[in-house]
C-alpha cells in the first residue's frame, strides 16, 4: 500500500482553497534552500487543540504566522492518539486552507504498524508530504517507562523506513543536544541519530534547549561519527519563556531542568515580592531567547524553530529583535 500523488479532499464544513497534490508539495529541506532573505529561515510548532475555544486560538495564531512567512510549520501529535482525530484534521486544514508548509508529527507510542500506516494515509489524503517521525513518550508521564506496542515498532529508525516505503514522503526526526534521557551516554545517542538519518530522514529538529553549547556539541559529535549524515540540517528548537509558570512546561518538554544561569536571570526578574513581576520575567525570557537565536545564527544554524504553544506574540518579538521585520496585526501572548 502506497500513497503516491494523493490529492486531498475538502474538510466538511470548511471550504478548501486547493486540492493539494502530495508530489507537488515542497520538502522542508527544499523550503530552507529556497529561502532568499538576509536572515536565516524560521519555523514554528503548534499543538493540537483540545476543544473548540483552543482551536479558535490556534487559528488566530496560524493566520498571524502566515503573514510572517515561516519556512514550515509543524503540528505535534497527542501521545497514544489522545488528540489524533483533531490533529489529523487540523494538520490537513493547514495544507488545504493556508499558504503554510505543514509538517505532521507521527509517533510510534501505543500504535501498531497497521495504525501507523493508516495515519500516514490520512495525512496523504490531506496533501501532507512532510512528516516528523518520533518514537514518542508514554502518555501522561514523558519520563516514564516506554513500552512497545505488541504490533508496533521499538525505534524511530523503523518508523522512518515505514513512512519512506509508503510513498512520496519527506521525513524528519528528532535530535537531542543533551542526549535523550533514555540513552545511556552521548555516544549511543549519536549513533541512534545517525541511524535515523541513514534510514532516510532528511533533517532533524532538536529537542528544546537553553544552552547553545549543547547544540554546537551535538553538531560536533555527529560530524565526528558520520560526516555524511552530519551534512543534513540540524534545526535548533527554541521556546521563549514568558512566565515562571512556563518554566515547568519547558522542563517537561526538554526533559531536563533549565540551566542555573537562565533560572537566576528569571528569578531575579521575578523579584522578591509576594507576586511575580510578570512583565519583567517575560522581558527576560524574550531577551534570553533573542540572545540564543542570535548566537545560533552566528554559528550557522540552518533555521530557527520556535515552540509557540499556539500564541504568536512572543515569537514575533524575538524575530523583531533579530531584525526580521515581521509585520502582523495586533497579537496577544
Amino acid at each position: 500500500m502506497t500513497f503516491d500523488n494523493v490529492r486531498g479532499s475538502s474538510t466538511p464544513g470548511r471550504p478548501s482553497r486547493t486540492q493539494p497534490n502530495v508530489s507537488a508539495t515542497p520538502s522542508v529541506v527544499q523550503s530552507l534552500r529556497a529561502h532568499t532573505g538576509r536572515t536565516v529561515p524560521f519555523s514554528v510548532e503548534f499543538n493540537p487543540p483540545r476543544d473548540a475555544p483552543a482551536e479558535a486560538r490556534l487559528w488566530r495564531a496560524v493566520r498571524q504566522f502566515e503573514c510572517m512567512h515561516p519556512a514550515f510549520v509543524s503540528m505535534t501529535y497527542g501521545a497514544g492518539g489522545s488528540t489524533r482525530d483533531r490533529t489529523v484534521r487540523v494538520t490537513g486544514q493547514l495544507a488545504q486552507e493556508t499558504t503554510l508548509l505543514p509538517v505532521a508529527h507521527l509517533t510510534a507510542v501505543e500504535h501498531s504498524v497497521a495504525e501507523l500506516r493508516s495515519l500516514v494515509g490520512a495525512y496523504a489524503d490531506s496533501g501532507i508530504r512532510n512528516i516528523l517521525v518520533l518514537r514518542g513518550d508514554p502518555p501522561g508521564d514523558p519520563l516514564g517507562e516506554w513500552h512497545k506496542h505488541p504490533a508496533g515498532v521499538s525505534y524511530a529508525e523503523e518508523l522512518v523506513r515505514i513512512v519512506r516505503e509508503l510513498g512520496d514522503f519527506h521525513v524528519g526526526v528528532a535530535s537531542f543536544p543533551q542526549g535523550h534521557h533514555r540513552s545511556p551516554d552521548l555516544e549511543t545517542d549519536t549513533a541512534f541519530l545517525a541511524a535515523k538519518l541513514r534510514a532516510g530522514a532528511e533533517y532533524s529538529i532538536t529537542q528544546m534547549f537553553f544552552d547553545v553549547e549543547h547544540y554546537l556539541r551535538l553538531r560536533d559529535r555527529l560530524a565526528a561519527f558520520d560526516p555524511i549524515e552530519a551534512a543534513k540540517p540540524i534545526i535548533p528548537e527554541l521556546m521563549p519563556i514568558t512566565s515562571l509558570r512556563t518554566v515547568k512546561r519547558a522542563e517537561e518538554l526538554c526533559g531536563r531542568p533549565l540551566p542555573a544561569a537562565v533560572m537566576d536571570r528569571l528569578r531575579t526578574a521575578a523579584g522578591d515580592g509576594p507576586e511575580e513581576n510578570a512583565a519583567a520575567v517575560r522581558a527576560a525570557g524574550i531577551e534570553i531567547a533573542t540572545e540564543m537565536a542570535q548566537r545560533l545564527i552566528d554559528e550557522g544554524a540552518p533555521c530557527l524553530h520556535f515552540i509557540t504553544l499556539n500564541f504568536a506574540k512572543a515569537t514575533s518579538e524575538v524575530l523583531t529583535n533579530l531584525g526580521y521585520g515581521v509585520t502582523v496585526a495586533p497579537i496577544s501572548a
